[in-house]
Parts: C-alpha cells; structure tokens; sequence
C-alpha cells in the first residue's frame, strides 16, 4: 500500500494511491522438492520422539534393576538377621544351662549384631534406588512389582535386519534423508523466486481533475548469478555426508552392544544354575549343621561359618536371578524394545 500528494510543496491537488500484493512463484522443481523435504521432516519427528523413549526406557531400565538389586540384598539382609537372633537366642539358653561357654554367647551376639548392621546399610542403599527411581518415572515404584525378567526375544542373525525397526537407527536414516532432501532443494533454489505483481492505482492530477483507476499485472524476475546460494547447498551436502557417516557408526555401535548382550544373557543363564546348585546344597548344610549344634555334636565357630556360607549362597542366587533378568533387559534394550509393563 502507498499513497502519494503534492499537499506538502505546490498543492495542486495531485494525488495517487496504490494497493498492491506480491506472490512468490515456484522456481523449476522447487515444489516438489519442498514437499518432499517436508513430509521426510515429518517422519524424522515422528523417529525422533521414538528414539528418546527408547533413551530414557534405558535409564529406566538401570534404575529398575538397582531397584530391584537393593530388594534383593534388604530381604536376605533381613533373613540373616532373623536367623543370626534365633540362633543367639538358642546359645543363650544354653550358656544359662552351663552347656556353652560365655565367650560363644558374645560370638552369636556379635554375628547378630553384624546382621542387624547389614540390614541398615540394605536399607539405606534401597531408599537411595527407590528415590533415583521415583525421578524418572514420577512416582513411587510398586513394592508388589515383580522382579522376574522380561520376555526373552527373538535376535536376528543380521543385525541389518533391525535398520527399519531399531529407532536409534531409523531416527538417522530419517535425519540422513531429511539432509539429502535438503541438498536436493538447496540444488533447485539457484536464485531468488520470482514474484506475480497485482496493483491497482487510483489517481488524479490536480483539484477538479476525474480519478482515474489503474491495474498492474507484471513479473518481477530476479538476475544474478548463483553466487549467494552455493554456500547453503555445500551446508545441506555436507550435513548429509556427516548424517550417512554417524548412521555407519551407530550402527557398528548397536551392533557391538547386541553382540556383548547376547553373550552377558548366555553367561547369565550358566550363572544362575551354578548358584541354585550352591543355594541349595548351603541350604542341606545349613541344615545338617544346625542339627549336629543343637545335640552337641559340632561347636559354634563351625555353626557359624556354616550359616555365613549359606547367607552368602543365597545373595549370590539371588543376584544371578536379578542379574540374568537384567541382562534380558540390557538385549531388549539393545534390539530396540521399550519395557514391558509389570
């Protein structure tokens, strides 16, 4: 819009007013590109959202499992404890009775007391996991979840076979094409876009004269060489070389971590049987022994170790559990898998 009158200097009455609009046109290819660089923009949103789910699913997961780690060791902290009094119990009748002496009383009510301090420090280390938890995903974690692993899956021979699947890959494919796009654009923009004018004037000479009423219909074409431009297509270019080399790297890097998952699943597997046979021959001995104590026929010292072996079996039983279910996390995690609900 303008206006324009001589009422400043002679004040003829010369006046001129101008409404006028400017529409940009599509340069050769440019709509198409610009629609495909879109619709590659969408998407890489769309992966880009997936992909940081998948990110925090895997802080999720390290604090669910040191969670559930600290579970583990405050309920057989607790289960030593329980066992450790009743036992001192049991010698503290029996130094009364004159059948033990007063120093095995002060070495049951030691190892209690030792019980009773690796309960607190259980404790501790559970309100700590509890809390990082709580962090991430908002709220107080269910003391009724369980603790048992997610489904195993399926791992391909391949991994190429995950490109189209895993998000921390597809998110790069999508910002790989979302760069190519780009440069395909910037290759077609090589000057500014021409422009339609559409105006109409409305104007008169002097004081008395008739308005007279214009149209402009005209092409505004910009010159000039390509100069300005060549600096925005070596950018697009560039970032999409950078983009193709990160996608080559996270994929090595996923694959590393696919293999080292799979391996730690395996091992996981040969652990927990190991542990199971040791928990439950510590248990028949726990067993033996503590028969042998009552009638007399084995000392404290013994008893002792004995219960110490078989606490130590079950931590180590437990923690192969808690460990292989974490594993199978840690694979699920690495084959592009968010968490199953507990």
């Amino acid at each position: 819009m303008s206006g324009k009158t001589d009422q400043l200097s002679k004040n003829q009455g010369s006046r001129e007013y101008a409404v006028g609009v400017a529409l940009p046109l599509w340069l050769p290819g440019e709509r198409s590109r610009q629609g495909a660089l879109a619709d590659a923009e969408s998407k890489a949103v769309d992966s880009r959202v997936t992909a940081a789910q998948l990110r925090t699913a895997a802080a999720v997961r390290d604090a669910w499992w040191n969670w559930q780690r600290a579970r583990g060791e405050q309920s057989l902290a607790r289960e030593r404890m329980v066992s450790a009094q009743k036992l001192a119990e049991d010698v503290r009748r029996r130094t009364k009775a004159g059948d033990l002496a007063r120093s095995d009383q002060h070495q049951a009510d030691g190892a209690a007391a030792s019980a009773e301090v690796a309960l607190a420090e259980s404790g501790s280390l559970l309100a700590a996991s509890i809390q990082h938890l709580r962090a991430l995903i908002g709220k107080l974690p269910d003391e009724t979840a369980a603790d048992g692993p997610e489904t195993p899956p399926a791992v391909p021979a391949d991994f190429t076979a995950l490109d189209a699947t895993h998000p921390a890959v597809v998110e790069l494919f999508d910002r790989a094409e979302v760069a190519r796009r780009s440069a395909d654009l910037a290759s077609v923009q090589t000057r500014n876009n021409p422009e339609l004018l559409l105006a109409t004037t409305r104007e008169r000479g002097a004081f008395g004269d008739d308005y007279q009423q214009t149209v402009t219909l005209g092409v505004r074409i910009p010159f000039g060489s390509d100069s300005r431009n060549r600096a925005k297509l070596g950018l697009a270019r560039a970032e999409a070389l950078e983009t193709e080399g990160l996608l080559r790297l996270e994929r090595e890097r996923l694959a590393a971590d696919l293999g080292a998952a799979r391996v730690r699943v395996e091992s996981g597997r040969t652990q927990l049987a190991a542990a199971e046979k040791r928990a439950q021959l510590a248990r028949e001995s726990r067993g033996f022994f503590d028969k042998s104590f009552r009638l007399g026929e084995s000392d404290l010292p013994t008893r002792l170790r004995i219960e110490l072996e078989a606490v130590e079996a079950e931590r180590q039983n437990a923690r192969a559990r808690i460990e292989l279910a974490a594993a199978i996390s840690a694979l699920r995690q690495a084959l592009g898998l968010l968490p199953e609900q507990k």
